[in-house]
């Protein structure tokens, strides 16, 4: 009976489920660690979990996360409340980067083409000084220059030049910062947000 093929296809459905059960428990966990009410402590477990963040930044309550381990956030930079980081790929958000309350990054969507309806995946690079408004959408393979801003509620499907603002759906230019030589801090965590 080793030799049956049914029974090594019925093996490794029953490992393919038990990963995805582990996979979605891990979700989960992270998703209730988003409810704790103090940064440190949840800093602290995403940390664990494999998410890099840089000195002095905060990362808000209620954060959703898919794959913490492809996540760095650089120096001084601030994720606002009941945002979602995707690290299904690779997601850089640079230092001084103010992230602005429901935000929603992603690296990984599917391919509406695909017969299978496959996964595809592209890093996303988001630069220093960048500000991101509140329930802006981030897709997949978009690079956001320094100091660049996005407006609230723009959905961003392109590459943004440095400096540059943008606002709608799709996003496209509305003008362009004033200042570029930027040498600002974001500030203190705070401890119960």
């Amino acid at each position: 009976m080793e030799n049956n093929p049914l029974s090594k296809t019925m093996i490794k459905k029953i490992c393919i489920r038990i990963e995805s059960i582990l996979l979605e428990l891990g979700v989960f966990i992270l998703h209730c660690t988003g409810k704790i009410p103090s940064h440190y402590v949840r800093r602290y477990f995403y940390r664990l979990a494999g998410m890099k963040i840089g000195k002095g930044s905060t990362v808000h309550s209620g954060l959703s996360l898919y794959d913490p381990s492809g996540i760095t956030i650089g120096d001084d930079s601030i994720v606002g409340e009941r945002s979602l980081l995707d690290g299904r790929d690779v997601l850089k958000i640079g230092n001084h980067v103010a992230i602005s309350s429901e935000v929603m990054i992603y690296n990984s969507e599917h391919n509406i083409h695909s017969s299978t309806f496959s996964a595809i995946t592209a890093p996303v690079v988001i630069n220093d000084y960048v500000f991101i408004g509140p329930r802006a959408i981030i897709l997949p393979g978009v690079i956001i220059g320094e100091g660049a801003v996005i407006a609230a509620g723009a959905v961003v499907t392109k590459t943004i030049a440095p400096f540059t603002i943008v606002a709608g759906v799709p996003a496209h230019a509305i003008g362009e910062r004033q200042s570029k030589d930027l040498h600002y801090r974001l500030g203190r965590a705070r401890w119960f947000r």
